[in-house]
């Protein structure tokens, strides 16, 4: 084990505090790290939903275990130790999650539609809100919006729990070895083999297309596809969609496992289900983005009742060479108030 260090003097102060009972003091010493562990949990588990709640166990296991910090490693590090088997804990009782491209072949648009799945099995957006950019590594392996986009979090997510971690802790958030193998109570040596074990399966599956796709989503030719795809979504102009996506472009729509491939299969999804009949003013879209991409919130007219526009989820949309490749389709309104847009219109 390395020599306890010696705490600088405020620390001490707050956490002499913190143990003697002040709570206030010891929010002021974890909430700063409340976003950092949020997105760290999220890395591993796939879910925004079950990150929140993980976070939430993290601080409360840490007011609970304050008397055995001992400043052997930094508070930040000793945080995100127990947020890591907090994550691990919830990991043993659920599936691993992944995509509908990930589990199924594609649909024929001709067929009717799988049922959904309900149960846990879907990658969440991210809100870029979350992620920070300050203080990242160049030298990092993976740069901080590369490593939660949805292609390589579905990779990451093949990887067992503990390679995973090692992976997000020397790859993404670049600890040393040493730092990463006191966090997963592992030998270096353990740590290293974990390591490179993981490079292996995701050198395999994931192809490093996530810092260009996260550039281009900040780039005017792209901030223009997406005002033209809102245009034409919002007008039910399906040829002039259909027009900005790729010729193999892919539409997923968590929680159906129902997914589908190519240019032709989704004009034909896209005429008999979103834009069947009169669909004009039936959808409006709000702009955000999501996983280092852009992404859209929709809302659907509420043809029955009130005429308001209701949320039905979000997309996350990745653009490659000018045009749409790629759109998930998220279909869950709680989605929506994560990203701090609102549920109706």
């Amino acid at each position: 084990m390395p020599p306890t260090q010696t705490l600088d003097p405020a620390l001490a102060t707050r956490l002499a505090a913190a143990r003697a009972g002040d709570h206030s003091e010891f929010s002021r010493l974890a909430e700063p790290h409340r976003r950092e562990l949020q997105v760290h949990c999220y890395r591993l588990l796939g879910s925004l939903h079950d990150a929140e709640d993980l976070v939430q166990e993290t601080l409360l296991r840490a007011w609970r275990r304050l008397d055995t910090f001992e400043g052997r490693a930094s508070f930040r590090a000793w945080l995100y130790k127990i947020a890591t088997n907090a994550c691990f804990d919830a990991l043993d009782k659920r599936p691993r999650r992944a995509l509908p491209p990930d589990m199924h072949p594609p649909a024929d648009p001709a067929n009717p539609f799988e049922p959904p799945r309900l149960d846990p099995i879907w990658l969440e957006p991210l809100p870029d809100d979350l992620i920070a950019d300050s203080g990242e590594n160049p030298e990092a392996r993976y740069s901080a919006r590369e490593s939660v986009t949805l292609a390589f979090l579905a990779a990451l997510q093949s990887l067992p729990p503990r390679q995973r971690a090692a992976v997000i802790l020397c790859d993404v958030l670049d600890w040393r070895a040493s730092e990463a193998a006191d966090c997963l109570a592992l030998t270096v040596s353990a740590v290293n083999s974990a390591l490179h074990r993981a490079r292996a399966t995701l050198t395999r599956l994931y192809h490093g297309e996530g810092r260009e796709v996260v550039r281009a989503t900040y780039d005017s030719r792209t901030r223009d596809l997406l005002d033209r795809y809102v245009r034409a979504w919002e007008a039910a102009d399906v040829d002039a969609l259909v027009g900005l996506i790729k010729e193999d472009a892919v539409f997923a729509m968590p929680p159906m496992p129902t997914w589908f491939h190519g240019r032709e299969a989704i004009r034909l999804v896209l005429l008999s289900v979103p834009f069947a009949g009169d669909a004009r003013g039936r959808w409006r879209l709000i702009s955000t983005r999501a996983n280092g991409a852009m992404a859209v919130a929709l809302y659907q007219r509420d043809e029955a009742g009130d005429g308001v526009y209701r949320g039905t989820g979000l997309q996350v949309l990745k653009a490659e060479g000018g045009a749409i490749a790629e759109s998930i389709y998220f279909m869950d309104p709680k989605l929506l108030p994560l990203f701090g847009l609102p549920t109706q219109l």
